[in-house]
């Protein structure tokens, strides 16, 4: 018989936390290792674990909304994070919030007292490829963990971005107003292009130039100081540049005609395919700074685009994460050395829960991985599933970039629901729900 081996975790956050618990509790000896309290990143302020460094909010609690699934199927699993965050809630309508210090509080207590778990207080500056490992360091990975993954494992892609695009539900966008067309009728039409009249041209740039940017974190402005890339440049900035600046960049009108009445236009909006299924589409040369209500405000004047989905506003903050798609597997581990797992936002997935996802992905594969058994594989018709399948193989566009939960990314149904999207999201969490349950009865197995 194989004897268990134990596994080192290395951050304790929401998605090292979760790692952790899940493979304490398949009876796997853990070895936590956080650098707090001996060491601070700029973000943190507590010695407490799974600190909560922005909103207190984990978004929707409703199951129409691929974050609402994804706490279901969290929920269903028996995560800690969604156990500590249920104990803690606060009023919120239909979103879940928390009391941000007790909810850490919780999970702390919960990892502290757990008797497979040994928390050791120190920064890490190595890793032995022999040792099952679960790399959770975060977003604000410290440098000499980066060096380590750099070095020792090989990974020459350590991503640092300023900005990226919003992304937009296809099914929502008014094909009645745009079309789909390639510049020059060069190669396949792929692209959707939201045509603009020089009036509305006008009415939307001045929208732009005067939107309320966003604030940055205290470490972003450390860090970055809002230093402005020619190659990522927020779409408001270049705007503020000159009326015409959008018409020579990404609304350059030359070369686009409506494919039926052979019209052109004074500017030209493009959207480009975000995944393999089309089902995600992103505003090509729309990065921004803009608060989430301006960009909702201000981008939904662009033909096409009134009634739109926002599958994920743009962002502009420092971040580390891998190329992943390069490197990971689907179950989070490490191709080139199956003995080792990331997860949390250094993989590229965006949000709290979305940490708490890949952790727990990371945690119960890498414990199974331990006691000499397979992988469980999550499918991709759940949305924790379909987040790792989004790491494993997101670089569609050939640029992979950091993703929420969204129906775009879940496997989509083959069939059609009537009652519109909400009922088509509703008949997809049903599904996922399914799927959930049916895992939970082979890791329990």
């Amino acid at each position: 018989m194989t004897e268990t081996r134990i596994i080192n975790v290395i951050g304790a956050g929401l998605a090292g936390c979760e790692a952790a618990f899940q493979a304490a509790e398949l009876g796997v000896k853990v070895k936590l290792y956080e650098m707090k309290p001996n060491k601070m990143t700029p973000a943190h302020h507590s010695n407490n674990f799974a600190e909560l460094v922005c909103s207190n909010s984990l978004r929707s609690d409703e199951l129409s909304n691929a974050i609402g699934v994804l706490k279901a199927e969290l929920r269903c699993l028996g995560s800690l994070i969604m156990e500590a965050a249920d104990k803690n809630k606060v009023p919120a309508g239909s979103a879940l919030a928390v009391d941000r210090e007790l909810f850490s509080k919780y999970v702390t207590d919960k990892i502290k007292n757990h008797p497979n778990i040994e928390i050791i207080e120190r920064e890490v500056d190595s890793i032995n490829p022999n040792e099952i490992t679960v790399i959770a360091t975060g977003p604000l990975t410290s440098e000499k963990m980066a060096n380590v993954i750099h070095n020792d494992m090989c990974i020459d892609k350590l991503h640092f971005f300023d900005a990226a695009a919003p992304i937009v539900d296809f099914d929502t966008i008014n094909m009645e107003k745009a079309f789909f067309a390639s510049r020059y009728n060069k190669g396949d039409a792929d692209c959707i292009n939201c045509p603009m009249t020089e009036a509305e041209y006008k009415d939307f740039y001045e929208a732009l130039i005067s939107a309320q940017e966003a604030e940055l974190h205290d470490f972003d402005k450390e860090s970055q100081k809002l230093t402005v890339f020619e190659g990522c440049m927020p779409v408001e900035v270049m705007a503020k540049r000159g009326f015409e600046t959008l018409l020579y960049g990404p609304m350059k009108p030359v070369g686009i005609e409506n494919p039926i009445t052979k019209e052109t236009y004074f500017a030209i909006v493009q959207l480009r395919k975000e995944n393999e299924n089309g089902t995600m589409y992103n505003l090509v040369g729309f990065q921004t700074h803009l608060t989430f209500a301006e960009q909702k405000r201000v981008f939904s004047k662009i033909p096409g685009l009134e009634d739109a989905t926002f599958l994920r506003y743009g962002v502009m903050h420092r971040n580390t994460y891998l190329d992943s798609p390069r490197y990971l597997t689907h179950n989070y581990s490490l191709a080139s050395n199956e003995n080792i797992y990331f997860a949390g936002q250094m993989t590229g997935v965006e949000g709290y829960i979305e940490s708490a996802s890949s952790g727990f992905v990371a945690g119960i594969n890498a414990a199974r991985a331990a006691k000499g058994e397979s992988s469980v594989d999550f499918s991709d018709e759940t949305v924790i599933g379909a987040l790792a399948h989004y790491v494993n193989n997101g670089a569609y566009s050939g640029n992979f970039q950091p993703m929420n939960a969204n129906f775009g990314i879940v496997a989509p149904l083959g069939y059609k629901v009537k009652g519109g999207k909400k009922a088509r999201n509703e008949e997809i969490a049903k599904r996922a729900l399914s799927k959930i349950n049916d895992l939970k009865r082979e890791i329990e197995e």
